[in-house]
């Protein structure tokens, strides 16, 4: 897979919600080749603090314009720095990395969890002429702003919340049975916490629908050389999150 280096300019960087923020940046090297569940590496500074780039799913991309959107949270020293960032800044932007998802339903059906939904955006708006339904799940009302990235997109949006703020009171892996049940979809997409993604793996095989998982693991190069994002395979083998994934079909995945 190509992938390239760049001086990615800031365009855009504003809080969406409490401590999420949404960075556009222009790099059209990156932004005509990208495919959804992709990511990129972002390195913040020339300094050695932080030693490590940060890692984050592409949310959208324009190839017209040649601008990317990340949809971050800040958890730490490397992302607290990223909210400093202003129009006009630049970071070095390496990408697109890993492989995405596998473009075959008809009927796609995207669950997605906390910030898990970030890449599905993309993915959503890549079936535009077979619209997607989306199961989306978050701690309250306040973690659920991505009802609006997701308007005219998906024209079936379900919710869950972990107290009942907005939506089924519950978790998303509670609502999905019933989904396959009433719908016919013919694949599933997912993106969130492990343990959503181990249940969404399961009930899919139950119901027989085949099923893609994005994993979400620290990756401290992203280019397969540290094994730091490694997972166990059902074929035996350790995969690569940041090279073999971070889309994998679920059964090949050990959970």
């Amino acid at each position: 897979m190509a992938k390239t280096c760049v001086l990615a300019q800031i365009i855009e960087n504003s809080v969406i919600a409490g401590d999420v923020f949404k960075l556009i940046v222009t790099a059209p090297a990156i932004a005509g080749i990208a495919r959804p569940g992709q990511f990129v590496h972002l390195r913040l500074t020339d300094q050695l603090d932080p030693l490590l780039r940060r890692p984050l799913s592409i949310a959208d991309c324009h190839a017209a314009n040649g601008t990317l959107t990340l949809i971050y949270r800040v958890v730490g020293r490397g992302t607290m720095l990223m909210t400093k960032l202003q129009p006009g800044d630049t970071v070095d932007c390496m990408g697109p990395l890993g492989n995405g998802f596998t473009l075959t339903g008809q009927r796609p059906l995207l669950v997605g969890g906390g910030m898990g939904l970030a890449p599905l955006v993309m993915l959503a708006k890549a079936f535009c002429s077979r619209p997607a339904t989306i199961l989306m799940g978050g701690r309250n009302e306040q973690e659920l702003f991505w009802p609006n990235m997701y308007a005219g997109v998906c024209p079936n949006i379900h919710i869950t919340t972990d107290d009942g703020s907005i939506g089924y009171r519950g978790f998303t892996i509670d609502v999905l049975p019933g989904l396959l049940e009433k719908e016919k979809f013919d694949v599933i997409y997912a993106c969130g916490p492990h343990v959503m993604l181990q249940g969404v793996a399961a009930i899919a095989a139950k119901y027989k629908i085949p099923c893609q998982v994005s994993l979400e693991e620290y990756m401290a190069c992203g280019v397969g050389a540290c094994l730091s994002c490694t997972c166990a395979g059902t074929s035996g083998k350790r995969h690569k999150v940041c090279t073999d994934g971070p889309v994998f079909w679920a059964e090949e995945v050990a959970w």
